[in-house]
């Protein structure tokens, strides 16, 4: 009988390529997943999202900038930790400590500056050695119970299993009393419908939908898939914000300068 792999040895695979157009007013120079949320990469607020059910095998599929995330992973250790360093000599620093309780292993892939995600994720695959994978954007915080969705998607012997989230309302929500307005929600969550919420689990079977030059997942592949009858959902009725403009942006960061992030 074939072990069920525990959520330490599923690679979760992380969109990072994209140009971020729309949140340029925050940085020009960084890819949009290295933007700042409270001081840290939103990247990193996602990987501990996972790191916190978990999850530590983590696979970036990199393209525009993918330079500044390698150098960032690249030093991490080296930002979080005390040293002595010689100037006088050419010996290597001496690290005193480690502080960061992260088991983390990063796998950099360059998957291309113009690539769209279906082959993003196809040019990873070498590195998908598990029957199950984590799938998900660099730009999408929630306040998710991973480990719930995991034991749905095994629940339901389907290929797919995205999350379902209620949108969240670009607009001040207004109810109403007669002439009056009883209450201003400002950019409520939407209680009707719901959406991609961006976080998935695939089984390995999901790879035969795309190639090096498939389109957006969200297109042919995962319409193949939901047509098969076999994408289930998890609905996830919590926090989630996606940071797809600067207002967004600074939402972000206000929640968490308030100390009221989740």
């Amino acid at each position: 009988m074939n072990r069920v792999p525990e959520p330490r040895d599923i690679p979760v695979v992380i969109f990072c390529g994209g140009y971020g157009t729309r949140i340029r007013e925050a940085s020009e120079s960084l890819p949009k997943p290295m933007i700042d949320v409270g001081g840290q990469p939103i990247l990193w607020h996602i990987m501990k999202i996972y790191g916190h059910h978990g999850f530590r095998r983590f696979v970036l599929c990199l393209g525009y900038r993918g330079n500044v995330i390698k150098e960032y992973f690249l030093n991490y250790r080296r930002y979080l930790s005390d040293f002595t360093v010689s100037l006088a000599t050419s010996d290597p620093p001496l690290f005193h400590s480690y502080p960061s309780p992260d088991d983390w292993e990063v796998t950099c892939v360059e998957t291309g500056l113009d690539t769209l995600t279906g082959g993003r994720l196809s040019r990873v695959r070498a590195h998908l050695d598990s029957d199950t994978f984590c799938l998900t954007y660099g730009d999408g915080l929630a306040d998710l119970d991973l480990t719930a969705q995991l034991e749905s998607h095994r629940l339901h012997g389907l290929i797919g299993t995205v999350t379902a989230v209620h949108p969240t309302s670009r607009f001040g929500e207004l109810s109403l009393d007669g002439p009056r307005v009883q209450a201003f929600t400002e950019k409520p969550m939407l209680s009707r419908g719901y959406v991609n919420g961006g976080y998935f689990f695939f089984q390995r079977e999901f790879l035969d939908y795309v190639d090096d030059d498939a389109p957006m997942i969200e297109e042919d592949p995962i319409q193949k898939l939901t047509e098969a009858g076999q994408l289930g959902y998890y609905v996830h009725e919590g926090f989630w914000r996606g940071m797809d403009t600067y207002r967004e942006y600074v939402e972000l960061n206000r929640l968490w300068a308030e100390d009221v992030a989740p």
